[in-house]
């Protein structure tokens, strides 16, 4: 199968991007570009462990739904939810209504936290898992990585969950900590570019 299709403009993009018009605006402004965004690193963490079993067409439709249920994704709000917050978003439709990845968001808001004090930013920690790009397998390839695995077992050790090896390389991919646009997709040399001029945080 081919690792590319030819978008309405005319110029190749990566293949998974064609499956359903939702993608098509998401990979071309968000996918893969870098963020050093406290918030919305952890915005897509939680997205991404919500994603867990299902199509990501699921989580980005219902985006929007997911911001207003959870305060933004703001950490020190979530982080104060109560059981009283799980019961309401168990009614609410607008999400994915699972208890234990509701139980787990909010938990992973206070161990958020708890990681900021200790280590000054959540970006900071997190692109310290920057892989060296010499060391990349070809792109899409992959669903895990000695960085991934790293980064996951770290996370459980510090009280995080729903976090597993490849719902950390789902994160790393989309947060642009490696461009794993294929090739010849017109949206890798500006991902490329965006990294270049990406200040890393913490350096």
């Amino acid at each position: 199968m081919s690792k590319t299709i030819i978008a309405p403009d005319g110029n190749l993009r990566c293949h998974w991007c064609g499956a359903t018009p939702e993608y098509l605006d998401y990979h071309d402004t968000e996918w893969g570009f870098p963020v050093g965004d406290d918030r919305h690193l952890f915005e897509k963490l939680c997205l991404e462990s919500f994603q867990s079993g299902l199509s990501w067409r699921t989580i980005l439709t219902k985006r929007e739904n997911f911001r207003a249920a959870f305060d933004n994704f703001e950490i020190e709000k979530m982080a104060r939810f109560t059981e009283s917050d799980v019961g309401r978003l168990l009614q609410d439709k607008g999400i994915v209504r699972h208890r234990g990845k509701i139980e787990s968001v909010i938990n992973n808001a206070q161990r958020a936290e708890e990681l900021i004090e200790r280590e000054g930013s959540l970006a900071a920690y997190i692109w310290r898992y920057e892989p060296d790009p010499k060391q990349l397998p070809t792109p899409q390839t992959a669903t895990t990585s000695a960085e991934s695995i790293a980064l996951s077992k770290d996370l459980k050790k510090r009280g995080w969950k729903f976090l597993g090896p490849t719902t950390v390389f789902a994160f790393m991919q989309s947060m642009g900590l490696f461009n794993d646009h294929v090739e010849d997709c017109v949206t890798r040399t500006k991902v490329e570019r965006a990294r270049e001029n990406f200040e890393r945080p913490g350096r």
